[in-house]
């Protein structure tokens, strides 16, 4: 039942850098089903809806259903991190609907898989941590190795992961890669084997640009999570009827599908996605520059667990064009989002800083004008390095005029 009109306040139309939304493809299957479902009843983005909803699938279903690449096996779970302004996204509201959801079908991963507090490699391992049943703590289920963490505060994670010996990011890393987990600390020996681990995040733009270092960016961290634009999509001052959504359906839909999930072994590409596959292949491989392709360095691990997880959704025992255009459709839309983030920030603040200058001097600048930027404290070592970065990266060029005295070079921006 939609919610009636008198009810919605329609919310002003979108701001022109705000990225295009999801092809309708991304909507496919069960979890459209389920979305479309919710979506009149709730001030939340649907992409937010969506991506939580696949996301607590994947965990849900466990260790098993898999995708391989080599000696590589993806697996059905995956770390992402909705990106909107903070209380006016509704990013908590949508996982609302999601949790709902799956305390239907699985209480005991709502209640008991499902942390938030992560602030330390030592305690994620902890929580899928071997051999459970060796210490007094009984709330792992017989040794369950499902684990969603969903974090609201992700820029906390951001921040622990700074710090000066702290384990959080090489363990985050081997998660997502689906590695054993292990810290060399003498007071956490804890080791995890067979770990399903996924992870929610929730973060504005803002904090994610500034929180984001150049290493985090380097090692791998940040492109093992695709990143989303979320915001609120309307305004129902009288909330909506979630309640009087027939839910029997599709929750029995559901079910079926984790059941399946949980018994799934490998699967592969049909004909007709292999086919597709070796199309996409190529541009999905192609770098870009500075943070933007930190951040969706893993597009082509990251699109074939999406499309694992669509094909998952519907019980099948094989990934169709179908689940493989969802997928595309909606790693597009992470790309997009991800570019709405990052624009043509390079990661090193001097680079950036360099660079926006350069943008308000069309003639240009010589070195010594770059260090009179900075008065003089930086040194001309880290202003070099920066200009590298940015000439590798084409967003500046360097002419070199031999005049009196030693030859001067003038450096020009080119706009992104």
């Amino acid at each position: 039942m939609a919610v009636p009109t008198a009810n919605v306040v329609p919310l002003r139309p979108d701001g022109e850098d705000w990225p295009t939304p999801p092809q309708p493809a991304a909507f496919t299957g069960l979890a459209g089903d389920i979305v479309r479902a919710i979506e009149p009843h709730t001030e939340s983005d649907p992409v937010a809806v969506l991506v939580q909803l696949l996301v607590a699938f994947g965990s849900v279903i466990g260790r098993g259903a898999h995708y391989a690449v080599e000696a590589t096996r993806h697996h059905s779970n995956e770390f992402v991190v909705l990106v909107g302004p903070s209380a006016k996204a509704r990013k908590g509201s949508s996982w609302d609907h999601v949790e709902r959801i799956f305390a239907e079908v699985d209480p005991v991963w709502v209640g008991k898989r499902t942390v938030s507090g992560l602030s330390s490699g030592e305690g994620l391992i902890w929580n899928v941590r071997d051999n459970p049943a060796d210490d007094d703590d009984h709330s792992r289920q017989g040794g369950d190795k499902r684990l969603l963490v969903l974090e609201a505060e992700f820029a906390a994670v951001l921040k622990m992961t700074a710090r000066d010996g702290s384990t959080l990011s090489p363990v985050v890393r081997n998660a997502w890669d689906g590695k054993a987990l292990q810290t060399l600390t003498k007071n956490s020996p804890a080791r995890a084997t067979g770990a399903h681990v996924s992870i929610i995040g929730h973060i504005t733009a803002d904090e994610l640009v500034r929180m984001v270092t150049a290493t985090e960016a380097v090692n791998g961290f940040l492109n093992r999570f695709m990143l989303f634009a979320v915001r609120r999509s309307k305004l129902l001052p009288e909330g909506g009827s979630i309640d009087q959504v027939d839910w029997a359906p599709m929750l029995s839909r559901l079910s079926t599908a984790i059941q399946a999930g949980r018994t799934a072994g490998r699967l592969g590409f049909d004909d007709a996605a292999r086919e597709r596959w070796w199309q996409l292949y190529p541009a999905l491989s192609e770098p870009e520059p500075g943070l933007l392709g930190a951040a969706t360095a893993r597009a082509e691990a990251h699109v074939v667990r999406l499309a694992l997880l669509y094909a998952l959704f519907e019980g099948a025992d094989r990934i169709s064009l179908a689940h493989l255009d969802a997928a595309v459709a909606l790693w597009d839309y992470a790309a997009r989002s991800a570019r709405w983030v990052f624009g043509g920030t390079l990661g090193d603040p001097l680079a950036d800083e360099i660079y926006r200058a350069l943008l308000e001097e069309p003639t240009g600048l010589t070195r010594s004008g770059i260090r009179d930027l900075f008065n003089r404290n930086r040194s001309s070592k880290d202003i070099g390095h920066a200009l590298q970065s940015l000439a590798a990266t084409g967003r500046v060029n360097v002419e070199r005029r031999h005049e009196r005295g030693r030859p001067a070079e003038i450096w020009r921006a080119h706009p992104s």
